[in-house]
């Protein structure tokens, strides 16, 4: 055997799955994908280029005030030095402070409802370990919803009964095969399918694209950016007002009442409370007909076009689809519900190639086909006794004002007196809203531990930062809901620097606080993953797979599980006999009237679809100071805010910051030139991008990716300048409706003015280190 050959390992992450060729001496050479990836994204080698950057954590580090004071220092958090000590003292200044809050202040002063994808792997999934070990220290208040998608995810349980939202799309396949229009709010782009929440095996978006560009299928990308819609498909654009796609459904919808272009039959059968919705379009109550010309007034699409479009739509066989990003704005629930309604009066759910989607194109897997109940392996987060929650988006609400009460889905919840946050795996300064809000409330805690491998966002703003290992510098298995394989995700380095696995950091943790036991079961990493195997492999036999053992799958390196039969279409079962395959609703059916959402009394949340001014937009009051409506979508070269330091990411960057896009008349009226260094504002905060000339977007628009990570000027001022171009700076942190309380991350109004002598990035400077 040649001594100087080198050798390939394979790992994974949310973006793909990929081989990490290594020199002898352990240099890393270069990175192949999955050779069963038919579209593997340059993403997969951000982390091999980042896995040994000068930015990760060599050691346990405490903030200087901390180490000083104590809980008395916090104002100092995001703006002190650090002061490198051993793994011992950190773990003991851990336990210290658990057990002394604990003992003063009870477990419901510990939040651990830490947010982020984190790792891709299943054992190695930091927020399950982080809750597996705080439930057996005595519990947690942990988050109720997502960012992603929680308006749906709280409203579709009154609509169709179901809140399992990634499964409420109709794939390629169908619509290949059977769809003549796909009408889709908020378009589809293909940089959101690169990835999976868990992992990426196959990309197979591109070729399901080629097909439906060769098919009879035509588009409609009812959006602000014509570039939101997926390049290839020769979609036709109908440049829309943000955040009035609930108008424009519902002037569509009027237009199908007025043409008897509404399937009467589907309506009356599939559905419940049609009558009071037609009601509320006809404007038989507030006297106002929500027909073609009051949208055109709302959404600035002209009154003909939404007919024209209305009647398009009830000619042949159409699928509506809205983007996840159109339900993170006020009153979020409504396009939401006004899609199915849409859907419902065209009569087509359940068809082939018709109905509606919400998410499509959102992930990588969400389109695709793909065997049903793959079971997968799954740590156990044991019991957590506290039942205080609160929604993800309400976290500085939380933080700043316990004792508050907040309405949410029906109850009334007390926020609860948070004095210890445990935070792995997620950047909470990426998809929190009003970051300088947010700062001041994550200053108010007695103490914040992170565990993170860079120094980063939540690391800089951190009491004590341990060095975690990422996915490269451990073994795991993939195995995501949305895809069909699962795979071996071999460690390919050895640890980097004093970093550890977060489930050993917690081993120790728990061993100084007296269940070791408990926590670990007496497994090691290679026991846990065996365990967890052998666990989801006794379920996928009952189910009629064959995985192979543990140890031919992990020599193999990948297991694809066969498609047994064809999966069922999105609500076809329903449609084909809504007797027998009722929904979960109070009535059996799909909901266009929900009257438990009625005895709920929200004005912000009504009781069927409709239209409600959102707190900023384009045609309200505050536009006449603030003219500019901000979007912020996914970035190409990263996933949210991971990996921004690394190449890919750096690539997409313009002098260093944040590309933002505007139209070429805003530009020339503001002075600006592509090129320039922009200044965005309002009344909550400022940040700082590079202007990008186009017209594909709608004046008076403004787009920016998120995921920049945190820079501010002077961390310790309580309003500084943001220099990187983060988009929550600006952005506002009220919730959708007191139904939901989720994200209005794209409800946001600004100004723009030429910034002529910027400071400089420091977004991946080192903080200040005193000498240990």
């Amino acid at each position: 055997m040649n001594a100087n050959a080198s050798r390939i390992v394979q790992t994974a992450s949310h973006w793909g799955v990929y081989g990490v060729e290594l020199s002898a001496a352990g240099e890393i050479l270069s990175t192949r994908p999955f050779n069963a990836d038919p579209a593997p994204p340059a993403l997969i080698h951000g982390l091999p280029d980042m896995v040994r950057s000068p930015l990760r954590i060599t050691q346990p580090h405490v903030r200087a005030g901390y180490l000083r004071q104590r809980e008395r220092s916090a104002q100092g958090r995001g703006a002190e030095a650090f002061v490198p000590v051993s793994w011992d003292t950190a773990l003991d200044l851990v336990v210290d402070g658990m057990q002394r809050i604990k003992s003063e202040f009870g477990n419901e002063s510990i939040y651990g409802g830490s947010y982020g994808w984190a790792s891709a792997g299943r054992l190695h999934h930091s927020p399950s370990v982080l809750k597996r070990f705080l439930g057996l220290f005595g519990g947690y208040v942990d988050k109720r919803g997502n960012h992603s998608f929680g308006a749906a995810l709280g409203v579709m349980p009154y609509v169709t009964g179901d809140n399992d939202v990634t499964s409420m799309v109709v794939p390629w396949s169908s619509i290949v095969e059977h769809s003549e229009l796909v009408v889709m709010f908020g378009g589809a782009h293909s940089k959101n399918m690169q990835i999976d929440a868990g992992g990426a095996a196959m990309h197979e978006n591109a070729g399901w694209i080629a097909r439906a560009a060769a098919s009879r299928v035509r588009f409609v990308n009812i959006s602000p950016a014509r570039s939101d819609m997926t390049q290839g498909l020769d979609a036709d654009w109908i440049p829309i007002r943000p955040n009035t796609d609930a108008a424009m459904m519902l002037g569509l919808a009027h237009s199908l009442v007025m043409h008897r272009a509404h399937d009467i039959a589907f309506l009356a059968t599939y559905c419940e409370g049609y009558e009071a919705f037609e009601r509320y379009l006809l404007g038989l109550d507030d006297g106002v007909a929500k027909d073609a010309a009051w949208a055109a007034a709302v959404t600035g699409v002209p009154a003909e076009t939404i007919e024209a479009l209305a009647l398009r739509m009830a000619g042949c066989r159409t699928l509506v689809t809205t983007t996840w990003s159109i339900q993170r704005a006020d009153h979020g629930e409504q396009p939401v519900w006004a899609t199915v309604a849409l859907a419902s009066m065209l009569g087509q759910i359940g068809l082939p190639g018709g109905g509606f989607s919400l998410g499509f194109g959102a992930v990588a897997g969400i389109t695709v086909n793909r065997p049903e109940n793959i079971p997968r392996p799954t740590l156990s987060l044991g019991k957590n006794p506290i039942r205080s929650f609160v929604p993800v988006g309400r976290v500085a609400d939380m933080l700043l004002n316990p004792g508050s009460e907040l309405e949410f889905n029906g109850t009334t919840i007390r926020m609860p007196d948070i004095r210890l946050i445990y935070s792995v795996g997620g950047n909470p300064f990426h998809h929190n809203t009003n970051l300088n809000r947010f700062v001041q409330a994550w200053r108010k805690p007695e103490m914040v531990v992170v565990h993170e491998p860079w120094w980063n966002p939540p690391s800089k703003y951190a009491d004590i930062v341990l060095p975690a290992t990422t996915t490269m510098e451990r073994n795991d298995i993939l195995a995501t809901d949305l895809q069909r394989h699962y795979i071996a995700m071999r460690q390919v380095i050895d640890p980097v620097a004093a970093s550890r696995n977060d489930m050993d950091i917690f081993a120790e943790l728990s061993d100084r606080l007296g269940f070791r036991q408990a926590y670990t079961e007496g497994r090691d990493e290679m026991g846990w993953l065996r365990h967890l195997y052998a666990q989801a492999r006794e379920r996928a036999f009952e189910l009629g797979y064959a995985p192979p053992a543990f140890d031919a799958f992990w020599a193999a390196g990948s297991y694809e599980f066969p498609m047994l039969k064809a999966p069922p279409l999105f609500m076809s079962a329903f449609r084909s006999d809504p007797v027998a395959n009722k929904l979960a609703t109070p009535s059996g059916k799909i909901e266009l009237f929900s009257r438990r959402i009625e005895a709920f009394g929200y004005d912000d949340c009504p009781p069927h679809p409709a239209w409600l001014e959102p707190a900023e937009w384009l045609g309200g009051q505050r536009a006449a100071t603030y003219p500019f409506h901000l979007l912020s979508n996914q970035p190409e070269g990263r996933l949210h805010s991971q990996m921004d330091a690394g190449a890919v990411s750096r690539a997409t960057k313009l002098g260093g910051r944040e590309p933002l896009t505007l139209h070429a008349a805003d530009a020339q009226r503001h002075g600006v030139v592509a090129g320039d260094v922009v200044k965005v504002f309002n009344d909550r905060g400022a940040f700082l991008a590079t202007a990008v000339i186009s017209d594909a977007l709608m004046p008076g628009v403004l787009q920016v990716a998120t995921g920049a990570w945190f820079d501010p000027e002077d961390p310790a001022a309580p309003c500084s300048v943001e220099k990187h171009g983060n988009p929550n700076v600006v952005t506002m942190d009220k919730g959708t409706s007191r139904l939901t309380q989720s994200s209005v991350a794209q409800t946001v109004l600004v100004q723009i003015e030429k910034c002529v002598d910027p400071p400089r990035v420091s977004a991946f400077d080192l903080p200040a280190i005193y000498s240990a």
